[in-house]
């Protein structure tokens, strides 16, 4: 058994007052008359009425005792399932069930990716040449006929396999002292065939009359000449920005359902059942971009509960399992709950309960002090010590002369402590 330890403070000792010594009226008495000294006396008697009068209201009115008591106590552990259920209406502790409520929270989300696929892009220039003939006889042209611009029209050098051409794309017939306009394509891809206005020379007809009599004219640039690599959206990349964005909106739309949750209300985590769907690229793959945009739509679905039915039914199941004459510290209740489990689709979740509490006896305040009221220090002392739910007292009175507890329950002032 643990020893009980009692602070007890005694009054104080009474002040030790020293003897007055007698006045020497005696030489005074020749010089005073008689009355004076029958004065004096009334005057001392005067104030020791008054003293005593003031002690006795002090002991009667201001004498009070502080008795201040430390229970014993003990923690316990308790173990329980609880069933949440958002079709209930109410706690019903008999059926160890609580009302749940769904929360649930749709958006759509998108973002840019980068396009890690590469191609090479190749076109050729194309425009309209104004072919002329000045000659006395019509002139045919072969499709694929070659017509050169000078060299300094090109501002980038050509380099080995390219030509300095742009031909024909179909047979042509150029009546005599006449013109035609025709279509020409550049020989390469690239952007130095996008060449400005200019003045062309059939070269397959050199060496020959017509030479000079059959020449092109261009009176806009050669435009569309293209060589160069190009981003390119892959399979991969369609792939990986779906994963990316689902995790991102995973994350997301649960913390945006966290913030609807009224916050008297318990967040089971682990407890959030989200869905994607429509899941698209707004490019198809091998579309030639550098950025590409991913679309999908997110739900998600929880159960909620209120704290306060989960403390009521903690604290209703442990008083139904302890005596009747034993109470819970309600500050250090603990409780520890986990899914055991879950059907979102039914509203259901049945949670495992382990709960700590702090249980001590249950004492009446104003009985005890009821008890107390008239005892002496000697009586307070040893019938606080003999209480088995009390671990330990501390008795004072006040002022120091009082030598019980008074009478008067108000002049008892009796604080009881848990810890």
């Amino acid at each position: 058994m643990v020893k009980k330890i009692f602070d007890i403070l005694p009054p104080e000792s009474s002040p030790v007052f020293k003897e007055k010594k007698p006045l020497n009226f005696e030489k005074k008495a020749a010089l005073q008359p008689k009355k004076s000294g029958i004065k004096i006396k009334t005057f001392w008697w005067a104030i020791i009425f008054v003293f005593i009068t003031a002690g006795a209201v002090a002991y009667f009115n201001l004498s009070k005792a502080e008795i201040e008591i430390w229970l014993e106590t003990e923690i316990e552990n308790f173990e329980t399932k609880l069933t949440v259920d958002k079709k209930a209406g109410n706690v019903d502790f008999s059926a160890n069930l609580i009302p749940g409520i769904s929360f649930q929270e749709e958006k759509i989300f998108s973002q840019e990716f980068m396009s890690t696929g590469k191609k090479m892009a190749e076109k050729k220039a194309e425009g309209v040449i104004r072919i002329f003939n000045d000659s006395q006889q019509d002139q045919i042209l072969i499709a694929q006929t070659r017509f050169q611009p000078p060299l300094e029209k090109f501002r980038q050098s050509l380099e080995i396999g390219e030509n300095p051409w742009f031909k024909t794309t179909q047979t042509i017939v150029i009546p005599a002292k006449n013109y035609r306009d025709v279509k020409v394509l550049a020989d390469s891809p690239g952007e130095k065939y996008n060449i400005e206005s200019s003045n062309f020379a059939v070269p397959g007809l050199a060496g020959t009359p017509q030479y000079t009599f059959v020449y092109g004219e261009s009176f806009e640039a050669m435009k569309g000449g293209l060589k160069k690599e190009l981003s390119e959206i892959t399979q991969e990349d369609l792939e990986k920005a779906e994963s990316a964005l689902k995790e991102k909106a995973t994350k997301e739309i649960k913390n945006a359902l966290k913030n609807k949750i009224p916050s008297d209300f318990i967040f089971l985590e682990e407890q959030v059942f989200t869905e994607i769907s429509e899941a698209s690229s707004f490019s198809p793959v091998g579309s030639e971009l550098e950025k590409f945009t991913f679309q999908l739509k997110a739900k998600t679905v929880t159960i909620s509960f209120k704290r306060e039915d989960l403390e009521n039914f903690s604290e209703k199941f442990i008083s139904s399992q302890i005596p009747i004459n034993k109470k819970i510290d309600q500050k250090r209740l603990k409780i520890d709950y986990s899914p055991e489990t879950v059907n979102i689709e039914a509203g259901k979740i049945v949670l495992s309960l382990n709960l700590e509490a702090k249980i001590y006896s249950d004492i009446d305040k104003l009985s005890l002090e009821k008890t107390l009221s008239g005892k002496s220090l000697t009586e307070t002392q040893f019938f606080l010590q003999n209480q088995e739910e009390i671990k330990r007292a501390k008795v004072k009175f006040w002022p120091f002369w009082v030598k019980q507890v008074p009478q008067e329950l108000e002049k008892i002032n009796l604080k009881i402590n848990i810890d």
